[in-house]
């Protein structure tokens, strides 16, 4: 069997548009609310800005198979990109708290049109052979983008916010560029038409026949946000310093895990990667619990990693496999879509809980989330053989 190319050059402008589309993203990340505090937000303002923006992503999904048949994958990328940085100009050029709060919106939309289509056409890129281990790939530019975009957006906006949005807006031109360099064809298919709205919300939110992983990024969203956002936070109960190093060896580990995990989902399954995935998460998990150092916070981030860097790209590829090639825009979106309201409703609900209870017990219900994945992907995976072993018999 010959080995199907992946390094095109195609594929090498999506990762670079992606990982600059990301770079713009978590440049923002933890320096919008501090800029909007300093122009005098109220609380729920700064709540507003930082909760919006993942639900104008979720919503803007919703509407990916329109998108598709009237404008194509590529043209709702440009209009994606184009859309983050018209947001960003707005928050340079309009410094006020509700302003924000509507560019914020814009973001959202821009952001979820951006990262859905541009994980849609990786899948059409890939090899349908290698798509676990190109996906692992494609992924890497929006890891390097978490593990440095958030230090070097905090410098630029200690100099000044206008260096801050300046950098954002540029890096997103250059995801735009590297969009426009990748030269595929859209495939010409027959589409079935769209379906009614009463019987399609769902169908939209989730795309049909997903529903399994869908739940389990749910899950996984819930504990991956929690980690990303309240390790610091943890690290300060703990009387930690320098927690800033657990993303950057995380991260080093990310990149270890990826490329190995892909050609294991490729080879035997998804459920190959996503079960150690689960427990070297739950390990991390509960080792950062434990740890009273910034050594036992490394060793907890190397564990992280492993399970980070296989997990994200084996749901999404697992999502993927299980539609048709017309459907990746849909399943690409779904993917997103769990993830997002995970995330977002994970980080109020936990955010809310420790208040009350700290963040070494909070993680302590993290673990639990992650637990109830574990198991639930056992089952999922005990399920599927009993399903495969009944479609043998009755051959």
């Amino acid at each position: 069997m010959t080995c199907q190319k992946l390094w095109t050059r195609n594929f090498i402008a999506l990762i670079a548009a992606n990982g600059f589309l990301f770079a713009s993203f978590h440049f923002l990340l933890p320096t919008i609310t501090v800029y909007a505090a300093s122009l005098g937000a109220t609380g729920a303002q700064i709540g507003l800005i930082g909760g919006i923006f993942g639900y104008s992503a979720i919503f803007i999904r919703l509407f990916t198979d329109t998108g598709v048949r009237a404008f194509g994958k590529k043209k709702c990328l440009y209009a994606g990109l184009l859309l983050c940085v018209a947001s960003v100009l707005g928050y340079m050029l309009f410094p006020s708290a509700d302003a924000i709060i509507f560019a914020r919106v814009i973001h959202g939309l821009g952001f979820g049109l951006s990262t859905t289509f541009a994980a849609a056409i990786a899948a059409d890129v890939i090899p349908a052979a290698r798509r676990g281990e190109g996906i692992g790939y494609f992924g890497m530019g929006s890891t390097v983008a978490m593990a440095l975009a958030p230090a070097f957006g905090l410098y630029l906006l200690a100099e000044s916010a206008i260096w801050l949005f300046t950098a954002s807006i540029a890096v997103s031109l250059l995801a735009l560029m590297m969009a426009y360099a990748c030269k595929t064809k859209e495939a010409v298919t027959e589409l079935p038409p769209t379906p009614p709205l009463r019987s399609s919300i769902r169908n939209r939110l989730c795309e049909h026949g997903t529903a399994g992983p869908s739940l389990l990024t749910i899950l996984f969203g819930a504990g991956y946000g929690s980690v990303n956002t309240f390790i610091a936070m943890l690290a300060a109960e703990k009387s930690v310093e320098n927690a800033g190093l657990f993303f950057v060896i995380g991260t080093l580990f990310v990149f270890i895990s990826r490329p190995f995990g892909g050609r294991l989902l490729d080879r035997y399954g998804a459920f190959a990667v996503v079960l150690p995935g689960a427990v070297s998460y739950l390990l991390a998990l509960g080792i950062m619990i434990m740890a009273d150092s910034l050594t036992g916070l490394l060793v907890a981030s190397v564990f992280y990693g492993l399970g980070a860097g296989a997990l994200l790209p084996a749901l999404l590829t697992w999502m993927l496999n299980m539609v048709r090639s017309d459907r990746h825009s849909a399943a690409s979106a779904t993917f997103y879509n769990m993830l997002d309201i995970g995330t977002s409703t994970g980080l109020i609900v936990l955010g809310t809980l420790a208040g009350s209870v700290g963040y070494t017990h909070m993680f302590m219900y993290v673990m639990g989330i992650m637990a109830l994945f574990l198991l639930l992907a056992v089952f999922q995976y005990y399920h599927r053989s009993e399903q495969v072993l009944a479609e043998a018999e009755e051959l």
